[in-house]
Formats: structure tokens, sequence, C-alpha cells
């Protein structure tokens, strides 16, 4: 899926610099998540955000108030930056690879409970947010993430849909959709929602990547 001529490493992993499912998608931020013990530094997944900024699309059309007015750290802090980011109508596509492995329950389980928090806290969250989530927990619950096995989230420029896939060596690719708008777009805030997200080094990416962008195109 994609051009492969141009990739950029992240731990190693080799990240596409460009993405085709339905339009092409740029690679816009890279990170990890992490955990640390005793001292020691485990990372578990190297993440990609790929985004559709053809003709810079995504800034001039969704991200206008931020042009050539704020710098990395600003919109660092600026939650309503990662608000426009996550409902700009734009497709999106986010490729995670695990680094170190773990069971896919767990996983699972940590999904389902920080989108549940989001939506909770939003007021959101009632029985169809419910089996939607039990159901994405489920399509983890028997899967075994090995080193190199890559999780996708593809969200179609239309919000309110998600196509979930796991691939891993030896398997055929397993691919669940997600139809409930609440729950599409609360797994887009677990990795683009500042302070909040899931992992503070794509937040960070994403931040120094778009303070260039608006700046260029000011």
């Amino acid at each position: 899926m994609g051009s492969e001529a141009e990739t950029v490493s992240v731990e190693g992993i080799p990240f596409p610099a460009e993405i085709t499912v339905g339009n092409p998608l740029s690679l816009l931020a890279t990170g990890i998540t992490d955990i640390e013990i005793h001292f020691l530094q485990i990372k578990y997944t190297a993440i990609g955000i790929y985004l559709h900024n053809t003709d810079g699309v995504l800034v001039k059309d969704h991200l206008q108030r931020w042009k050539g007015k704020s710098s990395a750290d600003e919109l660092l802090g600026d939650e309503a930056f990662f608000e426009a980011l996550v409902s700009a109508p734009v497709e999106k596509l986010f490729r995670v690879v695990v680094i170190k492995e773990i069971k896919g329950s767990q996983y699972g389980v940590q999904l389902e409970s920080s989108v549940r928090d989001r939506l909770v806290a939003a007021d959101k969250y009632d029985d169809d947010e419910e089996e939607t989530l039990e159901k994405v927990s489920e399509f983890f619950q028997a899967k075994y993430f090995k080193p190199g096995s890559v999780v996708t989230f593809h969200f179609p420029a239309t919000p309110g849909a998600a196509e979930i896939s796991f691939a891993t060596e030896g398997k055929d690719e397993a691919k669940m959709r997600v139809d409930n708008h609440n729950v599409a777009a609360m797994i887009q805030k677990w990795y683009l929602g500042g302070d909040s997200a899931v992992s503070p080094t794509t937040v960070r990416s994403l931040a120094d990547r778009f303070a260039a962008l608006l700046s260029s195109s000011a």
C-alpha cells in the first residue's frame, strides 16, 4: 500500500513517507509509546501519523487561525489546535508498529479504557458507545503483538467511521469497522489529543511539523 520509495526510520522501523489509500497521505509526524521501569525506558510501539495535506489543503482549509501565529511550543499547549486537527474532515491514517511484544488483549484494554474515560468526561458515553468499544477490545483479544506486527487506524475524510486492521507475519490481515462517530473521534484523540494523547513524542512531532507548515504557508 503506497509508495515505498522514500522512508523515515523510527527506532529502526521504516515508515513510508507517503501512503495512498483513498488520497495520497503524507507522513507528518512520528513517535513512540514507552514506559519507564526502574530507570529503564521500554519502548512498545513506533507510530506514524499520515494525513491528507495535498497542496496544503489541511492548513488552508482547516487550520487557518494558526497560520503564521504559533510556535511549536504554543501549538503544544493549545488544545483547540488538536481539537481542530481531530475534527478536520480530511483522510487520516495511523500506522502503529510493535517494537516490544505484548498481548493484543493488553493493547485492547488500554485503548478501550482510555477512549471510554474520554467519552465519559465529554458526556458522550451511552449504550452504543459501550457496545462499540467492547467490539474493539474483542477484536484485539486473541491477537499476539509480536515485533513487527502492524496496527492501522484509517479514518475517511467524512467523519464518523474508522477501519482498524491488524497484520502480523504468517497470518491473514484482520479488519474491523467502527461506525460509531463518538468512538471513532475519540480513537483519533487517543493519538492526536494534545496533553492527553497516548504518545507525547508523537504530539511533539505534530507540533513541530505543523509549526513549520503554518509558518511557511503564512
